[in-house]
């Protein structure tokens, strides 16, 4: 990112940090931007516990990926009082109804995230995901839900940290049986906010703190969970499909203000 902005601003000869967000804290970088995608997602976490009427501080939670994102929430939860029963990476899963040790496995894991190749012990990286715990959350890769092992998933809250881990097929099947899911397009949005608040702070030439930088992305965050829950019970759909009537409401409006329909 650093090389990017770098080069764009020696194109066009003018210093250019909004050019491009995730860039070093030295060179115009958010404080925060990096643990801001798993700070959102344990933002969106706490909502949907509330709402679902489950204390976060004691509540099992499993988390398939150990990477960045993985890594993070693992730490928030487990700091929040959370009890983290089992993580994934891409080689196995780790996976223990008396809570984890998370900071052992966050010493001991590797730049790629991986840490289960250390533990004889490990079980296959699809297994946590029909283990028994209070929220799951997949913060790996797409399509890992189906519509073949959602039925023997026994979360009662689901928050996609990954990009399209859950399938359509599953998304129904897992609604019908009372599944609270928060979707990726909500859930993993915590980076992209305070990518937003990057640029904004570049354009400006004034930086913030990682209080200021929290308490924003806590607002937005909050008020974008209620905003689709609450449609949803109006609706009586989904989470997902409740997130993009929103999005597409406001782009509908933009476009007739505009005159364009």
């Amino acid at each position: 990112m650093a090389w990017m902005m770098d080069e764009y601003s020696r194109i066009r000869e003018f210093d250019s940090p909004g050019f491009i967000t995730g860039k070093p804290i030295v060179l115009g970088g958010s404080i925060g931007r990096e643990s801001s995608t798993a700070m959102g997602v344990v933002i969106l976490l706490r909502e949907a516990a509330e709402v679902a009427g489950i204390p976060i501080e004691g509540a099992r939670v499993i988390i398939q990926g150990f990477g960045n994102a993985g890594g993070f929430l693992a730490r928030f939860l487990h700091e929040a009082g959370a009890k983290v029963v089992g993580i994934s990476d891409a080689h196995g899963a780790l996976y223990n109804p008396d809570g984890l040790d998370v900071q052992y496995l966050l010493d001991r894991r590797d730049s790629f995230g991986t840490v289960t190749n250390l533990f004889p012990n490990a079980i296959s990286n699809q297994e946590p995901l029909v283990k028994d715990c209070d929220i799951l959350v997949p913060a790996a890769i797409e399509n890992q839900i189906t519509e073949q092992n959602a039925p023997d998933i026994k979360a009662k809250i689901l928050v996609e940290a990954a990009n399209g881990p859950t399938t359509l097929k599953a998304t129904e099947s897992l609604t019908q049986k009372g599944v609270l899911i928060v979707p990726d397009v909500l859930a993993s949005s915590g980076g992209v906010i305070v990518s937003y608040f990057e640029w904004v702070q570049n354009n400006q030439g004034y930086y913030w703190n990682e209080a200021e930088v929290n308490d924003r992305s806590l607002h937005i965050l909050k008020q974008s969970f209620h905003n689709v829950y609450q449609l949803s019970l109006q609706k009586k759909v989904d989470m997902r499909l409740a997130a993009y009537i929103v999005g597409l409401k406001r782009m509908v409006e933009a476009v007739q203000w505009r005159g364009w329909i």
